[in-house]
């Protein structure tokens, strides 16, 4: 994708400590989004969990804070795609999750958008085919930032 764009926009409204930089959160969402081979722009919002369990609840239907969510834009046909969509990512669900899985919480912020930006351009887990798809794709754009397997065991 030689000369081809990334545009990353980071909102947050979490007042969370620990929040990593903007610089950071771009970083990785350009790294995912460049390895999918295609430019564009998306937004991610940092959100306590109020406001993640509104949207969980409002778009998913389920009534919790969830660590990301994922909009994908949806455009018109014959609009080409200048925006992948938003993220949403709820800091105190991303800190607990770290905290109880072990994590280094830089490397699960890390993996939160590195996820939530592949669902963005089409890759899903919801069955083990896709997973066995999308889980290896994280890996790999995680360990050239040198961060480790987030799937590994503890």
């Amino acid at each position: 994708m030689a000369g081809e764009v990334v545009e990353v926009y980071v909102e947050d409204v979490s007042d969370a400590p620990g929040v990593p930089s903007t610089v950071d959160i771009a970083r990785w969402a350009r790294a995912a989004l460049i390895r999918s081979g295609r430019a564009g722009g998306v937004a991610v919002r940092i959100v306590d969990e109020a406001e993640g369990r509104a949207l969980n609840a409002q778009y998913r239907h389920n009534d919790y804070a969830t660590n990301v969510l994922s909009f994908p834009a949806e455009l018109p046909v014959g609009v080409p795609l200048q925006e992948f969509g938003d993220l949403v990512i709820c800091a105190a669900v991303v800190a607990r999750e770290a905290a109880e899985q072990g994590k280094a919480v830089e490397a699960h912020w890390a993996h939160m958008v590195v996820h939530g930006c592949l669902h963005l351009v089409g890759y899903d887990h919801g069955d083990d085919r896709q997973a066995a798809q999308m889980e290896p794709l994280e890996t790999e754009i995680l360990a050239g930032m040198g961060y480790p397997d987030p799937y590994a065991p503890r």
